[in-house]
């Protein structure tokens, strides 16, 4: 049994799938990214997950058993980026601040592109948008002091960390008793106006999008792929630019602000409308906003409830800001990569694995609660982290290899051309296949806040 294949039962095994199932899987494709962790197999065995919660939900409603291929190459591909522009540029992944400095003491990276995080950053260090000022006042920082600082003033920063420094943390200890995938059951469920087809099996399928950069909209581009009709609420003004071309794919995106008693009103119809809800914000996020989980229950009992957190659903860190370049810091990640490489500086993972990963895994708790409500009549609560996440990555260690994967080409490329708000596209092919549902998308990338926000009658 390979890496991927073990990964794959333990992730099935977490999300509490038949075992039987595993047996469905095909991979196929060659090579791996190279990285001082089993990025690759984790790409593979993360994907197949979704595309088995798929398969299984069909079977659920009366398909022929699906069988599942999975191609490790593709699956790696699109863990970095699927999109690839035809006479346009996507826009800077980074702003002009983000990225890794040294502190007096050791490595920290800010977190910069949301300008709230940015004047957080800024104003601790006292400086203006420059990046060599920001430089030379880090410098003069100890790493621990200066990240308690930056997340006290509401920012996002993370001190590079071991593996064996991680372990000994009490948000790692906390996080480890996590299970990969929390799961609970909670009340009967509403009424659906899901009717299931073969070759699009979420058809039908209202899903409520409220996440953000990136684990939460890889989920719900998943499920969008398959046909649920899928619509993401942003609040005014936010915006994240770099991702867009990326992760809006097969949704309407709408706004609403939570604050006013008329968006409120619009939001609780939506959600007692939903199949599915999937959010992203801090774990105390929502509930701040009136919108807990016994609240949620009470506007749509039976919903499929998929949470996301970046450090964990407790211990100390448990609502704390996060994003994955910032777990890969704290959580060793980043630090064995560059011991490894024999590198200078922080080496993370060849791509934004716990993001990319744990949507796969969101993706598939959402339709293993689609199949759980479809068999009980009960909905589903499921939770999950990169924190996690990543401690389910660091189990799986290899030595640095380079050049793993060759060069990508025309025939990695689907043939069709996506017409998006910013130009013509390309996508990778699809990393899954589903015998007889395949992988499609009916609405091209887009920008925030262009749709009205309802669901289809």
């Amino acid at each position: 049994m390979n890496n991927s294949q073990a990964m794959l039962g333990r992730i099935w095994q977490a999300l509490g799938g038949p075992a039987n199932y595993v047996a469905k899987v095909r991979e196929t494709g060659e090579g791996s990214l190279s990285s001082a962790f089993a990025v690759t197999d984790f790409a593979t065995a993360s994907t197949a997950a979704a595309g088995l919660a798929l398969a299984e939900f069909s079977s659920a409603c009366g398909a022929p058993g699906a069988d599942v291929t999975v191609d490790r190459r593709l699956s790696s591909l699109w863990f970095s980026k699927s999109i690839r522009p035809l006479g346009w540029s996507l826009p800077p992944q980074w702003d002009s601040v983000a990225g890794d400095y040294e502190a007096r003491d050791g490595w920290i990276r800010l977190h910069t592109n949301a300008p709230h995080h940015r004047k957080a950053a800024l104003t601790v260090l006292g400086v203006e948008e420059d990046r060599a000022r920001v430089a030379a006042a880090v410098i003069r920082w100890s790493a621990a002091d200066l990240e308690s600082a930056i997340v006290a003033a509401n920012g996002c920063a993370a001190q590079m960390r071991s593996l064996d420094d991680w372990r000994m943390h009490p948000q790692a200890v906390a996080v480890s008793a996590e299970p990969l995938v929390g799961k609970a059951s909670t009340g009967p469920r509403q009424t659906s106006g899901a009717t299931f087809r073969r070759e699009r099996p979420l058809a039908g399928v209202r899903v409520l999008d409220l996440t953000r950069v990136l684990a939460g909209p890889v989920a719900t581009r998943f499920l969008a792929g398959y046909g649920a009709e899928v619509l993401r609420i942003d609040p005014p003004g936010w915006d994240e630019p770099a991702v867009l071309p990326e992760v809006t794919l097969g949704k309407r995106r709408a706004r609403l602000d939570l604050r006013t008693p008329q968006d409120r009103g619009t939001f609780e119809a939506l959600i007692a409308r939903a199949d599915v809800l999937v959010h992203g914000y801090r774990s105390d996020a929502l509930a701040g906003l009136g919108y807990d989980a016994n609240r949620i229950d009470k506007i749509s009992p039976g919903l499929v409830d998929v949470a996301l957190d970046a450090y964990g659903w407790s211990g100390p860190w448990a609502g704390r800001r996060g994003f994955d370049s910032l777990v890969q810091m704290s959580t060793g990640l980043a630090e064995r990569g560059m011991r490894l490489s024999g590198g200078a500086k922080p080496t993370p993972l060849p791509v934004q694995a716990l993001d990319y990963g744990t949507g796969c895994l969101m993706a598939a708790a959402a339709l293993r609660g689609l199949t759980g409500r479809t068999l009980s009549g009960h909905g589903v609560r499921a939770r999950a982290s990169l924190a996690r996440t990543a401690a389910f990555l660091a189990e799986y260690q290899t030595e640095f290899r380079e050049g793993g994967l060759t060069p990508e080409a025309d025939a990695d490329l689907s043939g069709a051309v996506e017409e998006t708000s910013w130009g013509p596209a390309h996508r990778l092919k699809p990393p899954v296949s589903v015998s007889g549902a395949p992988m499609a998308w009916t609405l091209p990338a887009g920008p925030l806040g262009d749709s009205p926000a309802v669901f289809a009658p």
